[in-house]
């Protein structure tokens, strides 16, 4: 089945479940009357966005919600019958009353009296919270413990997928391989809907952030210094990806297309429907994209004592890629009373690919200056992933005592088939088969409880575990010129198990005193690492380690407000860098027979102190906060780059030596982060906005260790790997967005990063630039958008790595430049009803690690 037959089918039954799906909203519809009226406050003053609950006596699937509108009123149409009409609004009281709807018409005003703390407009003159929301047009707020990001804004990213989102939000860095990062660490945890997800896969790598479609996408909270009552991984901090929930009454949905170059097609539908008790959703796509990495390696050797050593070795690489995922997610929420939910979803997501990929290898020898070697490869990925979510939410009262528990359980499971032939000076060398399965299982449940004390003061507290077990089976396979039979290469075939447990309890109290606002909390982490490896090898042992962590993970975060949207923060936090499960087992992959990664059993966890001092400012037109930050990391994961010399038989079955490059994670001394954090939001005009960030930032990195290499007579010595380094670096964005009029506008985008050198590393200076334009149409059920990314296709990292034998150049280039267009439909029905909001205490969190949120 080729792609266009594919995409067909898959764009036939979206259609066609569309159409399903409507006609049975419709088939719920009762004969209903236009009803209007209007919510005033005792002055007789319009209240907006006030919540207005239609409760019918007699059947409950009778039942609707509506919002005002920014003058107080609001329409919609019920059945004829008797109601209890329930009022809320931010700063107001709760007010219910009874009418019986006879008929269309105007119910007239409804009066709701303002509470006891507010002013007599209306207007609260309290503090509330630390929270400093920018206006609803902004594309980012700024809170206590995180920044959100609203990606409906970013049109450079529309029709893309969660990768392109990321590369547009403040403080996050997305590299040219895929990697993740923020502020310029990588160890950034990764969130769906507060909690790790299938959807991410197996170690969270880019394959799956672009499996992810940015249509699905409601916002992303950017957490660098995460409280306790979030998972202590992570000490570059998390980034919780909250996927959309509709919160219109009736049935609405949405469906998007893309088509782009490279090769790109996607199709994507968001759908949901509301009534009464009952909530479903269900949202599902899938596409097709190519990719091209290439990368160029050019490797000096200083052994040329001998005329046999190698002097240079060059690689030139190129990998094409050709991928389909497909994701799916549905779920129900049903109240079971005014005070008790209980939800369940579910989500499966496909991913398959095929990689060709060609590496040339020159050698310069003195005697042999011409040899060369091909190294060709084709692999095969297919991933599967479930997972189903169950929750509970009790509120026990309506001032905010909560209970909240959940459970999720995930599965997903990798297969990895690679053919590699390997040839020297055009004669067969060897020939590789590697099959390497991976198969996760996670369970994790949670429980977390909210108790207001008296009107400034809050208490939360919660259990969670987590046990994730990771199952590897590798098998390789290999012919030479000299064991022309497929036989199986030994120290690279074994079976692995990783399994972790963790049991977590958190303590967190929130309070303040006049304009102080303060939050204390407590985490303590009981984890267990178990690890089973066994290797083909009978010489080589089994290896079964288990390791034991007791960990107390505090937080401090204290907020001073000096005026109205005008705020100092400072916090403090202590977290864990947990190493990937793959770092830890000793051979986790076999692609490359001249450069090798080592997995150290041994590696251990890095703990990390974080402090930040900041300041917030949010007016109408200007948001702006810098963030001065220190991070003290202890037992630093290095990675050891080092080379050894093999034996092996030519083509020609004369013996020979080559140069190995080996990378192998080690724990080893200090890395303090230090800088400034630069975020703004500015509304120049009508037609035009910015949207920024710069990080100026330093780093001084500790640390040396012996290795075993060979001098420059090709004996082998124990050398010294210095990873000491300090430095200054920058990274900066900015997105301009011209509103041409009230139907299209474009936005263009730059990004930098400075170079950064370390005792053994230096790496060059990267800058792209992106463009993007959207068209609404149809009336507003319609945009249409164009998208170019890297325009002048100069993203691309460059470096030279320094070990005691070579120096290294490398070039890498993970996507050339690309664009796309897609087109969006949104069929909608009801009004938006937001649920109430309780008046924010001094350090609201919207949506905690701890905290469950329906997929």
């Amino acid at each position: 089945m080729n792609q266009t037959e594919i995409v067909n089918i898959f764009t036939k039954k979206t259609l066609a479940l569309t159409f399903v799906l409507s006609a049975a909203a419709m088939a719920f519809a009762q004969e209903k009357a236009g009803i209007t009226g209007m919510i005033v406050n005792k002055q007789n003053q319009p209240v907006p966005y006030a919540s207005v609950t239609f409760s019918n006596k007699a059947n409950k699937s009778l039942s609707d919600a509506v919002l005002t509108d920014e003058k107080g009123q609001y329409k919609l149409e019920l059945a004829p019958g008797n109601y209890d009409i329930t009022v809320e609004a931010i700063d107001y009281k709760k007010s219910i009353v009874n009418k019986n709807i006879a008929g269309a018409g105007n119910i007239g005003a409804l009066s709701i009296q303002p509470e006891a703390t507010t002013s007599i407009d209306g207007k609260t003159q309290e503090i509330q919270g630390v929270v400093i929301t920018a206006a609803a047009t902004k594309p980012y707020k700024v809170e206590l413990d995180k920044r959100t990001y609203d990606p409906s804004q970013d049109i450079v990213s529309k029709g893309g997928n969660l990768q392109d989102v990321l590369s547009n939000v403040p403080s996050v860095s997305v590299d040219t391989d895929g990697t993740v990062s923020m502020r310029g660490s990588s160890n950034v945890r990764f969130l769906i809907n507060g909690k790790p997800s299938a959807l991410l896969g197996i170690d969270d790598g880019a394959n799956a952030l672009q499996s992810i479609p940015a249509d699905q996408i409601d916002r992303i909270e950017v957490i660098t210094n995460p409280s306790s009552k979030f998972e202590a991984s992570g000490t570059a901090g998390i980034l919780n990806i909250i996927l959309k929930k509709s919160k219109k009454t009736g049935f609405n949905g949405s469906v998007i297309g893309t088509l782009g170059y490279l090769p790109q097609t996607n199709l994507n539908a968001n759908l949901n429907w509301r009534k009464g008790n009952f909530t479903w959703f269900l949202n599902g796509g899938g596409g097709y994209r190519e990719s091209k990495n290439t990368t160029r390696t050019d490797d000096f050797f200083t052994n040329a004592a001998k005329s046999s050593d190698l002097v240079t070795r060059n690689q030139d690489s190129e990998t094409k890629s050709k991928n389909n995922n497909y994701n799916a997610s549905a779920g129900i929420v049903y109240d079971i009373s005014e005070k008790t939910s209980v939800n369940a979803s579910g989500t499966v997501r496909t991913f398959d690919s095929e990689n060709i990929g060609n590496i040339d290898y020159k050698y310069s020898y003195f005697t042999d200056p011409n040899s060369v070697s091909n190294r060709s490869t084709f692999g095969t990925n297919n991933n599967l992933a479930f997972q189903g979510d169950f929750g509970l939410d009790h509120k026990f009262d309506d001032k905010g005592q909560n209970l909240s528990l959940s459970l999720s359980l995930q599965r997903s499971r990798s297969y990895n088939d690679t053919n590699i032939n390997e040839t020297q000076n055009g004669a067969f060398l060897l020939n590789n088969i590697v099959n390497q399965n991976t198969i996760n299982k996670s369970v994790i449940g949670k429980a977390d409880y909210e108790l207001p004390i008296g009107d400034n003061s809050k208490l939360e507290a919660g259990y969670r575990i987590d046990i994730n077990t990771n199952d590897y089976s590798n098998e390789v396979f290999q012919s030479t010129v000299q064991a022309p039979t497929l036989s199986f290469l030994k120290p690279y075939t074994y079976d692995a198990t990783y399994k972790e447990t963790f049991n977590a309890f958190y303590l967190q109290f929130k309070s303040k005193i006049g304009k102080l606002g303060y939050q204390l909390g407590v985490r303590d982490e009981l984890s267990r690492v178990d690890i089973n490896y066994q290797n083909l090898d009978p010489t080589k042992p089994l290896l079964a380690t288990t390791k034991n962590y007791n960990n107390l993970f505090p937080s401090v975060y204290l907020s001073y407000e000096f005026a109205k949207d005008n705020q100092l923060l400072v916090n403090y936090t202590r977290r864990i860098d947990r190493p990937r499960s793959f770092f830890m087992i000793p051979n986790p992959n076999y692609n490359d027979n001249q450069n090798i990664f080592d997995g150290n059993i041994n590696l251990n966890p890095s703990y990390v102190d974080s402090f930040e001092f900041g300041y917030s400012i949010s007016k109408k037109k200007f948001t702006i906060n810098p963030t001065l930050y220190y991070r003290h990391q202890t037992d630093d994961t290095k990675m050891l780059v080092f080379n050894l010399k093999e034996t092996y038989l030519d083509a020609n079955l004369v013996e020979r030596e080559r140069i190995v490059s080996h990378t192998k994670p080690i724990n080893l001394g200090t890395d303090d982060r230090f800088g400034l954090d630069l975020n703004f939001n500015w509304d120049a005009t009508s037609w035009l906005k910015f949207l920024g960030n710069v990080d100026l930032f330093g780093y001084n990195t500790k640390g040396s260790t012996l290795y075993d290499t060979f001098d420059k007579d090709g004996k082998p010595i124990q050398a010294v790997a210095d990873f000491n380094g300090k430095g200054f670096s920058t990274r900066a964005r900015l997105s301009s967005t011209i509103k041409v009029d009230k139907t299209f506008s474009f936005q263009v985008q730059g990004f930098y990063r400075g170079a950064q050198n370390t005792a053994y590393q230096d790496r060059k200076d990267m800058y792209a630039i992106n463009f993007g334009a959207s068209k609404t149409i149809w009336k507003g059920d319609g945009t249409l958008a164009f998208n170019v990314q890297d325009i002048f296709n100069t993203r691309s990292m460059r470096s030279t790595t320094y070990t005691a034998n070579s120096v290294r150049d490398s070039y890498m280039q993970w996507q050339p430049r690309q664009f796309s267009v897609s087109l969006t439909y949104r069929f909608k029905q009801g009004e938006k009803v937001e649920q109430p909001k309780r008046k924010k205490d001094i350090n609201s969190n919207a949506t905690g690690d701890d905290q469950q949120v329906p997929m």
